[in-house]
């Protein structure tokens, strides 16, 4: 037995290793320019790394121009935008963390505007500003909300197409030097969208039943395996319930885990709702500690596949505790670790695995520990 904390023994996926279970949440930056990741999104991303933790995500990253929730959204769709994905993708790997990216496309959502504007469908201030409409796609012809833009329902044919982008970003991905892929399927995008029976209402094989809803999400998922290396991983992120009664529902995502693990995923990163009004990070409604650890426990039970909780995970002993009642395998922290980005370094001082400054980049821990100590010396006079 090692008295070490569940939180920072090593996890091995496939032929990655990563230092601890802390990963950092893919968190949209709204700070692209044409999908070009900017210095912003090195410093951002790059902090993280430096903050100890074990792996580093990219935020949502779309496969098609159109297919980014904003204007200021990341992309792979080009062979230029792989040089800003790389720097990224190597500062991490310099200091320790697993570099990975989120692929996804936007569907309904797409073209939106960004949080600070407001959050929701483009108006006459956002063309102003330049950010000019395109058409939302999706899988019918059924907007977000009221308000919000009708979307193209896509073609059989552009599916196709579709599949075929995200195969050709997960290629500039492994370019770029990422370790670990995830498919968003959540939040009311794309994917998510055809899984919903409240957003999917389509009559050939992409639709009706569940089998048919999942179609699409297993054959992004299928394409995108066998592109990735096989000594990779690769991660789906799912809204396990849409909370609504005839939506997308627990018993759903447990089935399309034990599908999804058939094809070769390695992980179910496990977040909730969002099918309509903007995603479920940008909520507004009350919700408890650890609101979605249920989810990803219930889905690595269940389908027996390992799962990544995300949600209101704040704190060290929250995070250790869910770990060791195996309700999960991995730990997301995102808005947490936007108010700490040395969260990492912090959880293992409190947890006893670090109380001195061992973990701490070379740069910035010798600093701390004479302070430490010149701090006991002036306590002891």
């Amino acid at each position: 037995m090692t008295d070490t904390p569940h939180l920072f023994r090593p996890v091995t996926l496939r032929g990655v290793t990563a230092r601890n279970r802390v990963v950092i949440s893919p968190m949209c930056q709204y700070s692209a320019h044409d999908g070009h990741l900017e210095d912003w999104h090195m410093v951002q991303l790059g902090r993280f790394a430096i903050g100890g933790a074990g792996v580093v995500f990219t935020e949502a990253t779309a496969v098609q121009k159109s297919g980014r929730i904003t204007h200021g959204c990341a992309g792979l769709w080009c062979d230029s935008q792989i040089t800003g994905h790389a720097r990224v993708a190597q500062f991490a790997l310099t200091h320790g963390a697993i570099p990975a990216v989120q692929l996804g496309h936007a569907g309904r959502k797409s073209g939106m505007q960004r949080p600070w504007f407001g959050n929701g469908p483009l108006g006459e201030a956002d063309f102003a500003r330049g950010d000019m409409p395109w058409t939302p796609v999706g899988p019918s012809e059924i907007p977000v909300a009221e308000g919000w833009p009708m979307p193209h329902a896509l073609s059989e044919e552009e599916i196709g197409q579709l599949v075929e982008d995200f195969v050709a970003a997960t290629r500039r991905a492994q370019s770029a030097g990422y370790k670990i892929v995830e498919l968003h399927g959540a939040h009311g995008y794309l994917i998510h969208s055809f899984l919903s029976p409240l957003s999917n209402k389509r009559t050939d094989k992409y639709g009706g039943d569940l089998e048919g809803r999942m179609r699409l999400a297993l054959e992004v998922a299928t394409a995108v395996r066998a592109t990735w290396p096989g000594d990779l991983p690769v991660f789906f992120r799912t809204s396990a319930v849409d909370g609504d009664p005839v939506g997308w529902t627990l018993p759903d995502t447990v089935e399309l885990a034990k599908r999804l693990k058939e094809i070769g995923i390695d992980v179910m990163d496990c977040s909730s709702s969002g099918i309509a009004g903007a995603a479920t990070a940008s909520g507004s409604g009350k919700r408890q500690p650890g609101f979605q650890v249920p989810f990803a426990e219930e889905v690595r039970r269940a389908a027996e596949m390992p799962t990544m909780a995300v949600g209101l995970i704040t704190h060290p002993q929250q995070a250790e505790e869910i770990l060791s009642n195996g309700q999960a395998d991995l730990i997301a922290i995102g808005r947490e670790a936007l108010v700490d980005p040395m969260w990492a370094l912090h959880a293992a001082r409190v947890l006893g695995h670090d109380t001195g400054y061992g973990s701490w980049p070379e740069q910035s821990g010798w600093w701390l520990a004479v302070r430490d100590k010149t701090s006991e010396l002036y306590r002891s006079e």
